[in-house]
């Protein structure tokens, strides 16, 4: 992936500035196209790449399946062909923003862009371990392509590899390395896998593939330091008091929103960017997408998602915004994981169920979660079952019902149990 800059400001009419060459700041930039609108459009991002998919990367990409052009949202040619500047390795430094909506960004080479709207979409930074050893060789993070590049090189050097973090990057990049014959041991400090994701029963099932397939997992146990030769990880500390040996770590403990620019225009910040259906930030000229958000769901609640899903359907809603048509945001939102020869397809907020039923058996690997509030289904997690997350993800998008009392009698299909609501 080259560094690419298609036409630089300053232009005579200054258009929209999209700050973060996300997936989210590429769909908004595409959706105002896809809208019509003709307005300058510019995309700025820190890395020297042009927009790519994240997920492949510690999946297809980390096993080697997949190459750098292979991740490309769109080519060069695209951005050119519908008049879209991607200034790549520019990092924005500071924004000055205008009573009208107007203003001025400036990189931290001393590049100054000129917009007449703001985006943002600045991702955001693994969060990071300050114990001992954590500047050692062979301690690593997954966030970019990058990172992605340094540690599929490592992982094919490495014999003893060890996951800090039960998550979902975390579980996917362990499965990679064990189909690839390493020594894997993954430390969770909680008392369950994904435990803020999924149900106890979700937990268990990951706990029990990923140690059917020769992983290690070690529960309810903290880091409290990484030991080595002087230069390179040798080990990982215990908060148990023990350690296990270590040429190889990924630490993978959650992701922290990029604020900065959001905080210095005055933006309400929690832990994201706070931003309604329509993609408006509290400055209703601004509007931000992604995973540097945090969905204000009208109710009281901030709603974080993180994944690829969420991002495209916030930036559309942004782009409707910019684009003077405002349309909220209406999606379901999905997700996917694939650890090893497991996929599992998750769609709706499972968050505040009250009751869970079980479709199938676990240890068959093809079974689903059913996740209801108030005898309602609200989420399903299906694992290597297609046909039932398609069927509730339906259900989310247009409306319906399920009984709970016979949605996990396996002998009944599960669309023959589909109740529709007028």
């Amino acid at each position: 992936m080259t560094k690419t800059v298609t036409r630089s400001w300053p232009m005579p009419h200054p258009g929209i500035l999209i700050v973060g060459a996300s997936q989210a700041g590429a769909q908004v930039a595409t959706s105002l196209r896809e809208r019509g609108s003709t307005a300058p459009v510019t995309l700025v991002g820190a890395e020297p790449h042009l927009p790519y998919q994240r997920p492949p990367l510690s999946k297809a990409f980390l096993a080697d399946k997949a190459t750098e052009d292979s991740l490309l949202l769109r080519s060069a040619e695209y951005y050119r062909s519908n008049d879209i500047d991607v200034v790549t390795d520019e990092w924005v430094a500071d924004v000055v923003l205008d009573r009208d909506g107007s203003g001025t960004a400036v990189t931290r080479s001393g590049r100054t862009f000129g917009f007449g709207r703001l985006a943002l979409t600045t991702g955001g930074t693994p969060r990071r371990l300050s114990i001992p050893g954590a500047d050692l060789d062979g301690v690593l993070y997954l966030r970019d392509l990058d990172d992605a590049v340094r540690l599929r090189g490592a992982l094919k050097a490495a014999r003893n590899v060890v996951v800090v973090g039960g998550g979902f990057i975390g579980l996917e990049a362990a499965a990679v390395a064990r189909a690839s014959g390493k020594e894997v041991v993954v430390v969770e400090a909680l008392d369950r896998l994904l435990a803020r994701a999924v149900a106890p029963v979700m937990s268990d099932f990951c706990l029990d593939a990923h140690q059917r397939r020769g992983s290690r997992i070690l529960l309810e146990r903290g880091v409290i330091g990484f030991e080595g030769n002087g230069t390179s990880v040798t080990s990982v500390a215990l908060s148990d008091g023990t350690s296990v040996p270590a040429d190889l770590v990924l630490v993978g403990i959650g992701l922290v929103p990029r604020t900065e620019i959001a905080e210095r225009i005055g933006l309400r910040c929690e832990a994201g960017i706070v931003i309604d259906a329509y993609g408006r930030t509290s400055n209703p000229d601004v509007v931000a997408a992604g995973d540097c958000t945090d969905l204000d769901a009208g109710d009281g609640r901030l709603v974080r998602i993180e994944s690829v899903a969420n991002a495209i359907a916030q930036a559309r809603a942004a782009a409707a915004t910019l684009a003077g048509s405002p349309t909220p945001l209406a999606a379901v939102p999905w997700f996917w994981s694939d650890q090893a020869d497991v996929k599992l397809q998750i769609a709706g907020l499972s968050a505040g169920h009250d009751s869970v039923v079980v479709r199938g058996e676990p240890a068959s690997e093809s079974f689903s979660v059913l996740y209801f509030r108030e005898g309602e289904v609200v989420a399903v997690n299906a694992v290597n079952a297609p046909r039932d997350y398609m069927l509730v993800k339906r259900i989310l998008d247009t409306g319906g019902s399920l009984p709970m009392d016979r949605a996990g009698d396996v002998d009944t299909p599960l669309k023959d149990l589909v109740v529709r609501v007028a």
